[in-house]
């Protein structure tokens, strides 16, 4: 099925459509056509996902002239590698459990609510695939309104506050973004480059000083999106004011939009800058995870902590991205997985009890184990899945993030992060014991009902795929593992073309290699010998690197 991208991710749009014809006033049929249209969505997704060759090229690619404006000219690029694969069906999984989830949270402005989350999905599937810089650009922004209108209409009582804040955040970082991109497409030119396709510009040879600013410019935009420390303050705001659909898919989807970010474009784009900036941006990480970890530790509204929780997973995954090995990067993406769904669990539950309690003050709770034995008992799973315990979803990409960044130039900073593991299952086995055991004292808690049908309903996928991704990944990994191998070559072979090093010197890599740590000090080093004439002059030939059956053509 040739156009299989651009059907799902478009039919959103139709039920826009449809939702146009629906009077507002028909509350269920609005909400049932919505979550009609989200699993039609992910249905079409999966026959793209059975149909998904295991190799490192793009597949389902359109490729179909769209503006031509004097010297800019853009396409209708899209496809999808192994990087891109699991994402976009992720978030095809995740949409119609955040409609379900608003069947009873959601009262006023219904059609114009559902209108929103079905626009969020374009938007996040189309950055997803695209492979034309200019449509990746227009795709971030559409994602920006519909949220902005999710927290600043439907949200808690500072909702004006977060909305404001979360949208200068991302807007700062999208003009930037988008002013690097548009010198980039000029240096293009110069180049013989004649539109904005991704996939040219790999092969672009930049100075040193130009991928310093232009990976600065990309790397700030994608540091607010994940969110980075010190950059990360407007997500706790967002994610407390935002109604628990908004909350599930922000966790779930658009923080990845992030970690993406980095490994489809600032990494690949600017190599010689990122392995320039890598023991920064770790050392930043480490901060945000142990940072995050400290302050979730004391946060008395259960919500806010789960909020800091995902700047310190994320720290976990933009460690193990800038270990440049496939062990790492493998490790971040199955992790940016994971943590969709285990974080988004999490803000399901939240809300669950929040629509019972209308409180997340951990101290109003207390017992609910005794009253609430199903939502205990899935809390606890979920838990456990956020903690990282051995047969769940979050072991496995932890563990593969702390292998990489060990086995790369950063085992330092993953001797240091590794104390984010430990307390992360601190503050998350303290607050389920605060809420969860004690007595049941409060008159209120003692009238509370257990989860009925529907709330059943929404956890058992994520459940089923905690336990799935725990106990057997090899799946996920198998389908990532050649896209990933090819961007760590071509990170790896940009790197070592940078240095001004005689052909005779150069390191043969080993069959099978995929750290770093173990180059020549020569090749590990990130600065130019002076006088070096950049990357733009004719290097001296290097030897192929090993030959991997993943790439061959």
């Amino acid at each position: 099925m040739s156009n299989v991208l651009s059907l799902t991710t478009f039919l959103p749009i139709l039920g826009v459509l449809l939702l146009l014809f629906i009077p507002k006033d028909s509350k269920g049929v609005l909400r049932n056509v919505t979550l009609a249209v989200t699993v039609v969505t992910f249905l079409v997704s999966l026959i793209m996902l059975s149909g998904f060759q295991t190799n490192a090229e793009f597949q389902f690619v359109e490729n179909v002239p769209w503006i031509a404006a004097g010297p800019f000219i853009m396409r209708y690029n899209i496809g999808i590698d192994g990087i891109s694969l699991w994402l976009v069906i992720l978030t095809t999984f995740m949409m119609p459990i955040a409609v379900l989830s608003t069947y009873t949270a959601v009262e006023e402005k219904v059609k114009e609510y559902m209108i929103c989350l079905l626009l969020l999905e374009t938007g996040m599937l189309g950055a997803f695939i695209s492979l034309d810089l200019f449509l990746f650009y227009i795709f971030w922004e559409v994602m920006l309104i519909p949220m902005y209108f999710m927290i600043g209409i439907w949200g808690g009582k500072n909702k004006i506050y977060a909305a404001v804040k979360f949208f200068i955040y991302t807007m700062v970082g999208s003009l930037l973004m988008l002013v690097a991109l548009i010198f980039l497409y000029f240096k293009g030119m110069q180049a013989g480059i004649t539109d904005f396709g991704l996939l040219q510009f790999f092969s672009l040879k930049l100075d040193m000083a130009t991928q310093i600013w232009l990976f600065l410019a990309f790397a700030f935009a994608f540091a607010i999106k994940v969110p980075m420390f010190p950059l990360h303050t407007w997500l706790p705001d967002a994610h407390t004011e935002a109604p628990t659909a908004g909350s599930v898919i922000l966790a779930a989807v658009l923080l990845k939009m992030g970690t993406y970010g980095y490994v489809r474009f600032a990494i690949p784009l600017f190599p010689d800058a990122a392995h320039k900036f890598a023991p920064l941006i770790a050392t930043l990480a480490v901060i945000g995870i142990i940072y995050a970890a400290l302050v979730a530790m004391v946060q008395e509204d259960v919500k806010k902590l789960v909020a800091y929780s995902s700047v310190a997973h994320l720290g976990f995954v933009m460690l193990g991205v800038f270990a440049f090995n496939v062990e790492g990067i493998s490790g971040g993406m199955l992790q940016m997985i994971n943590h969709g769904i285990s974080t988004g669990a999490l803000f399901l539950i939240v809300g669950f009890i929040y629509e019972r309690r209308h409180t997340r003050l951990i101290t109003d709770f207390g017992g609910l184990s005794k009253q609430m034995p199903i939502f205990a008992t899935i809390f606890m799973i979920v838990t456990f899945s956020s903690v990282g315990l051995p047969g769940t979803n979050g072991f496995v990409g932890e563990f593969l993030i702390l292998l990489g960044a060990f086995e790369s130039e950063l085992r330092w900073w993953t001797v240091i992060a590794t104390s984010g593991v430990i307390l992360s299952a601190v503050y998350m086995l303290w607050v389920f014991q605060r809420v969860m055991f004690g007595e049941l004292d409060n008159p209120k808690n003692q009238k509370l009902l257990d989860l009925n049908a529907r709330e059943i309903a929404i956890m058992v996928p994520l459940l089923v795929m905690i336990f799935v991704m725990g106990l057997y990944p090899k799946p996920f990994i198998d389908k990532m593992d050649p896209a990933i191998r090819k961007l760590v070559a071509q990170v790896r072979v940009s790197s070592v073309n940078a240095q001004s090093i005689p052909a005779a010197n150069q390191m043969q890599m080993p069959a099978g290699h995929q750290g770093i740590s173990q180059m020549p000090a020569a090749v590990q080093g990130d600065q130019m010998p002076a006088g070096h004439p950049g990357m733009g002059s004719s290097p001296v030939p290097q030897p192929a690197p090993a030959a991997n059956p993943h790439n061959a053509k």
